[in-house]
């Protein structure tokens, strides 16, 4: 009999292990249909994106072919975003989100203006098993939009900030052309640093004044920081339509530079102002909500401050990758020396955000020692692979930025459409580029040769595009009503002046009569008339902004010998009692190349061919060489002191 009862209860134990172990499969079976429904979903969204991506290149390429310039890539980008954005909202797609309402049982703690970082789920299973699942907070949502593609479509404004704008930072930096940036520094710095400073405020306290007109609530989510931090984010310029076609018509260099420097250096001002006004109210304010002169000048300093650090920052790493590619035989393995080159820059980045600094400001003055140093370093196969690379990188990012704004408009759940708030952040953003750019331009004629013509002011104000900085800084917060608003605002702002801007290019430099097709050494103002006679000519140094000179004496003198293969070595400028330090820190082949042809004003150190830092008589040789095959076209000489020369 009780072998009989074993057996019972062992059966039962067998069936109920195996029921256990069904269901165990059972779930990891649904466990493992729902990962690969999520991975082809994954797998979508970015298909999604690279093809969009595609079809804007090969109608780029149309274009280009057919020689149309009425719109560019990122206004097709925009359009085509657009496009697939509405085909999301509106088709949708059968697959529905699973999800399970919570309610919590102390409201006090957490709210809408502070939500938790993450849900502990606990439930007990049909197996008698306590399970804890933990959900992470991810933002509000509309229930009626539940549609899984539609969130997938939705990027984590993180991904904007950590990896797709330091390439399109660096790259602005890398890519300046140091020669007439610091020619027009003085005008460039008023611009972006005061210009921008002027801007925000005049936004802010405009937009402020206008949403007392609003019938609805809105108004009563607004404060006036929050109308500054709008003018702070809506301030910055991204003219990359106009300056490609700035670049394909040649227009003069000074207009160039001036909109080029302006956008590179606003955007770095623009995020350091906007996290100084969140930290006015959060840090330094009394809770009185009204303006305090201690907390004004706190903030002030941590403009300052954070702006100052983060330069240092960027600097400083670019000056050690210089070290590190001078010292060091990495250039033995260029894909090693891009490999570092690569991490150190992007290192940059992360060091000034962890360091709770600004990763913008750092990785853009980083980006201009690396080319200003690091560069001439460089093998000649890291120079070509870092300038493509960058390249690249700036262009699908760009793209990206300007396809995904455009499908945002449709999918993204978190958007305020107010029409009165939407007309009133066009006025001001026109009112705040206006109070940029014609009083500082008085104010800097007064002093400046040659004077920033009428024209050319007008073209500054219309270059006054919105992009990928306006739109990363609105979409980080979207929780309150007001950052939604702002949010929406910005997106068709930038859809707008990227689209109608950028297309009306052509017509208002025809219109404002700007001259085009001007040879990049031939700027059509008083001060030049060849590159040759600007170089042999001692004024042409008077013709740079004042810091710039005091910069680029000391530059050449003391930090090119220390962090290149420059010449003259700091043998020769360091003092004589220095000398045992100085012969430490010269290389073999500091001493051994010869006089190099010096480019103490210009932005050959980056963007002329290898053959420009070679020996002078090794070019002469060589080109003596091709004159036996009476092959002297296009064969450049070098002298010490002189340009280029054709033969």
């Amino acid at each position: 009999m009780s072998k009989f009862v074993l057996k019972i209860i062992s059966s039962a134990v067998s069936v109920s292990l195996f029921a256990n172990c069904a269901e165990s499969a059972s779930t990891d079976i649904e466990l493992d249909a729902k990962a690969q429904l999520n991975h082809r979903l994954d797998s979508l969204n970015l298909l999604l994106y690279t093809f969009l991506l595609i079809l804007t290149v090969l109608t780029i390429w149309l274009f280009k072919h057919r020689r149309l310039r009425f719109l560019h890539e990122t206004g097709l980008a925009v359009i085509y975003g657009l496009i697939v954005g509405a085909f999301l909202r509106y088709t949708g797609t059968p697959q529905q989100l699973q999800h399970l309402d919570v309610t919590p049982l102390n409201t006090s703690v957490y709210n809408a203006s502070l939500p938790p970082d993450a849900l502990w789920l606990q439930y007990h299973t049909n197996n008698n098993q306590n399970k804890t699942y933990a959900y992470i907070f991810r933002g509000e949502i509309v229930p009626s939009k539940n549609y899984e593609i539609d969130l997938k479509a939705t990027f984590d404004p993180e991904i904007f900030f950590n990896i797709i704008l330091p390439p399109i930072i660096f790259h602005a930096g890398y890519s300046l052309k140091k020669k007439y940036f610091f020619r027009n520094l003085g005008a460039i710095l008023t611009f972006a640093l005061i210009g921008t400073t002027i801007s925000s405020f005049v936004i802010g306290a405009v937009m402020y004044n206008c949403l007392q007109f609003l019938p609805h609530s809105l108004k009563n989510s607004f404060t006036f920081l929050d109308t500054l931090y709008f003018g702070a984010l809506i301030s910055p310029t991204d003219p990359l339509t106009i300056l490609a076609i700035f670049n394909d018509l040649r227009v003069d260099v000074t207009l160039y530079s001036l909109v080029f420097g302006e956008s590179v250096l606003n955007d770095a001002v623009a995020i350091v102002l906007s996290g100084a006004i969140q930290n006015y109210d959060k840090r330094y304010q009394m809770g009185t909500g009204k303006f305090e002169a201690n907390a004004f000048f706190l903030a002030v300093g941590d403009f300052l401050g954070i702006f100052s650090l983060s330069l240092f920052i960027g600097a400083s790493m670019g000056c050690l990758t210089a070290l590190l590619t001078k010292y060091t035989h990495i250039k033995d393995f260029p894909l090693l020396e891009s490999a570092l080159f690569v991490l150190m820059s992007y290192s940059t980045f992360l060091i000034a955000e962890a360091s709770d600094l600004t990763g913008v400001v750092a990785v853009l003055f980083c980006g201009i020692c690396q080319a200003h140093y690091t560069y001439n370093n460089l093998s000649l196969d890291s120079r070509k692979r870092t300038k493509k690379l960058f390249e690249l990188l700036n262009f699908l990012a760009e793209n990206f930025i300007f396809s995904y704004i455009g499908v945002s408009m449709f999918t993204f759940p978190k958007h305020h459409f107010d029409s009165w708030f939407i007309f009133s952040g066009f006025l001001c953003a026109m009112l705040g580029r206006a109070a940029n750019i014609y009083p500082l331009s008085f104010l800097l004629n007064l002093g400046r040769k040659p004077k920033i013509a009428m024209n050319f002011q007008h073209m500054l104000f219309f270059a006054g595009l919105r992009g990928a900085m306006s739109f990363a800084l609105a979409i980080r917060n979207t929780v309150s009503e007001a950052r939604k608003a702002m949010l929406t605002t910005t997106s068709i702002i930038v859809i707008f002046t990227v689209i109608i801007q950028g297309g009306a290019t052509m017509q208002l430099l025809t219109w404002l009569r700007i001259p085009v097709g001007v040879d990049e050494e031939v700027e059509m103002l008083p001060y030049t008339s060849s590159r040759r006679e600007e170089s042999s000519s001692p004024s042409a140094q008077h013709d740079k902004a004042f810091v710039a000179r005091v910069w680029g004496n000391f530059d050449s003198r003391f930090l090119k010998p220390l962090l290149t293969h420059s010449q003259p070595t700091l043998l020769d400028t360091l003092p004589s009692y220095c000398s045992s330090v100085a012969r430490i820190l010269t290389t073999t082949e500091q001493m051994t190349q010869g006089n190099v042809h010096p480019h103490s004003d210009s932005d050959h150190g980056m963007n002329e061919s290898d053959s420009s830092h070679r020996p002078s008589h090794n070019v002469i040789n060589e080109a003596n060489i091709s004159g036996l095959n009476l092959s002297f076209i296009d064969t450049k000489v070098y002298l010490p002191g002189t340009y280029g020369m054709s033969l």
